[in-house]
């Protein structure tokens, strides 16, 4: 007894002599392990100049799309600078991996390399795989799913070097008109936000892949674009706590690495006229920090964005948004003078050096748990191939399959009946034929255009698809006058099955009173489109749930499991 007694001891003193500290740690993490990691943080802090301490407080972009002379300054702000890391932009996967092989290479302290890849690596790699958008995500019941998801993100991630996904979002996206989070959010529902995020962060975590989310204190109801201006969050503090905050201080103590703080006014939570929630100190270190008692690592959104690059010089912006309580500006575009503008405020005691030593520490700690202290080389050879192979395609489509969402089948028209004839009407701007050809494997479906629709018979059964451009995220749902008087019409005197290849948001003013079978596969891809036509056909069951608030007679949560045997199919209504 008194041996465990003293081991426990021993523990709790080796534990409270950590004094730096990170949200994210290694699962089974050995005393040992921790006496490593501290040594390791204190000799490299310790070894650093005032200068290439504040370098690790900075993160800029990587683009291989904009020539050698761009190349060679970031090169330049690497070897001189000594920054922190890099996030890396569109679009050459094989270059990427040799610049930053090379950087590490050179580096005194090793890089954290970012990329934004919400929906994987595709979010910048167009050569990569397409996973779901968020929404679609939330869709989805079984959140195991989403974990596996990003459990191979993360495989992609280690594959190009990368050690930071900043992902998942969880604001609540309670606004339909939001320009710039919409799809990105798991939906409108709070605790479904919560479950999806943090399956997502765990399945990236778990493989050493940092999470980070997104965007504190809360980006959902808004209708401006921060890369293009200042939105303004009006609500009351009541509100805040119950909507927007409610994500980011649920998942406060599950580990998750990082958060990042949003280009936001929020004139509830910061007196001060105009101040964005990125450059506030009453945000930053009174709420996240102080009040929410998060230790990982906070980090701005993108220092070029519109909201606040429109109001602060380069420089100016990084040694505020250090000030306001960040460790890590993303996307600087003024590493050297916010570094001097950094320590002058130091020489000035406006901050302290333990600010500093806090930041940096918290930095070194979590490179430390994500292995970059040993750094290997990655390899560019087959990098596309990697990226997009048949493992991507079946998992893809399993997500699909399963957030596909059938809002009503009054007439029980599915499954599919592989022994009759089906027409099939696209409608709306993006490819439809994916879809039609799957049908045709198990079912006998002609196709008929918008303007041939007078040519079907009547009492026929038709399936309608809305094909919305899924080109990227952030594209109108609205379906068109065009789009609306033809479904009017066919619904009439035509047993319809209506299948909407875009946001459920594309519901909000669609007539389907007279319309028996509404399914909403939330994106327009190939594998959405072949995921719906095997479900249609009996292949797979139907399990999603409407993740967002559509109208009054949609709610979120709103569905019908369709479950289907050899012999027969049952319709469960869950309200």
């Amino acid at each position: 007894m008194k041996n465990i007694k003293s081991k426990i001891t021993c523990i709790i003193i080796l534990v409270f002599s950590l004094k730096i500290s990170a949200q994210y740690q290694p699962k089974n993490l050995s005393t040992e392990d921790l006496k490593k990691a501290n040594e390791w943080v204190n000799n490299t802090y310790n070894s650093l100049s005032q200068d290439e301490k504040l370098g690790q407080l900075f993160i800029v972009a990587l683009y291989t799309n904009k020539g050698e002379d761009y190349i060679n300054n970031v090169r330049n702000i690497v070897t001189n600078e000594k920054i922190g890391g890099l996030i890396l932009m569109q679009d050459d996967a094989a270059r990427e991996i040799n610049l930053v092989n090379e950087f590490q290479k050179t580096a005194k302290v090793p890089l954290m390399i970012g990329m934004d890849a919400e929906w994987g690596l595709f979010q910048r790699i167009a050569t990569a795989h397409k996973f779901p958008w968020a929404m679609t995500l939330g869709a989805i019941q079984d959140k195991n799913l989403i974990k596996e998801m990003s459990a191979k993100v993360a495989e992609d991630c280690k594959r190009m070097g990368i050690n930071w996904d900043f992902a998942p979002v969880v604001d609540v996206n309670t606004n339909p008109e939001n320009p710039i989070i919409g799809n990105r959010s798991f939906g409108s529902e709070v605790q479904n936000v919560v479950n999806s995020a943090l399956a997502y962060s765990n399945g990236l975590q778990d493989n050493k892949i940092l999470a980070a989310i997104k965007h504190f204190p809360g980006h959902g109801d808004t209708n401006t674009d921060s890369h293009l201006d200042l939105p303004v969050v009006s609500h009351d503090l009541n509100r805040l706590n119950s909507v927007e905050l409610a994500p980011f201080k649920a998942l406060m103590d599950k580990g998750i690495g990082g958060v990042m703080v949003a280009h936001l006014y929020v004139p509830a939570l910061e007196k001060g006229k105009g101040i964005p929630a990125s450059v506030s100190k009453n945000i930053i270190t009174g709420l996240l920090k102080e009040k929410l008692g998060y230790k990982g690592l906070i980090i701005t959104d993108a220092l070029n964005m519109g909201a606040v690059a429109k109001r602060y010089k380069p420089g100016e912006l990084d040694a505020l948004a250090f000030k306001a309580g960040n460790d890590i500006m993303l996307f600087s575009d003024g590493v050297k003078e916010g570094k001097r503008l950094i320590q002058l405020a130091i020489d000035n005691k406006e901050i302290s050096q333990n600010r500093v030593e806090e930041s940096v520490k918290k930095i070194l700690l979590t490179k430390y748990f994500l292995g970059l202290y040993e750094y290997q080389p990655r390899n560019p050879e087959n990098i596309n191939d990697d990226l997009n192979n048949e493992s991507h395609q079946k998992l893809v489509q399993k997500l699909y399959s399963n957030a596909l969402t059938l809002i009503k089948d009054e007439q029980k028209l599915l499954p599919l009946n592989c022994k009759e004839t089906y027409y099939y009407v696209p409608l709306e701007e993006a490819p439809y034929e994916t879809f039609a050809n799957q049908l045709n494997l198990n079912t006998t479906v002609i196709v008929k255009k918008a303007t041939e629709i007078a040519t079907i018979p009547a009492n026929s059964k038709i399936i309608v698809g809305l094909h919305k451009d899924n080109s990227t995220a952030y594209k109108p749902y609205k379906i068109s006058e065009n789009s609306k008087k033809i479904l009017a019409e066919l619904s009439k005197n035509q047993k319809i099955i209506l299948n909407i290849f875009g946001s459920a948001y594309a519901l909000k003013d669609l007539d389907i009173a007279n319309i028996s079978t509404v399914l909403v596969a939330y994106e327009n891809n190939d594998d959405s489109m072949k995921a719906t036509a095997n479900s249609l056909s009996g292949k797979t069951p139907i399990l999603g749930r409407l993740p967002v608030l559509v109208n009054n007679q949609l709610k979120a949560g709103a569905g019908i499991d369709l479950n289907f045997s050899a012999e027969t199919q049952s319709h469960k209504k869950i309200k």
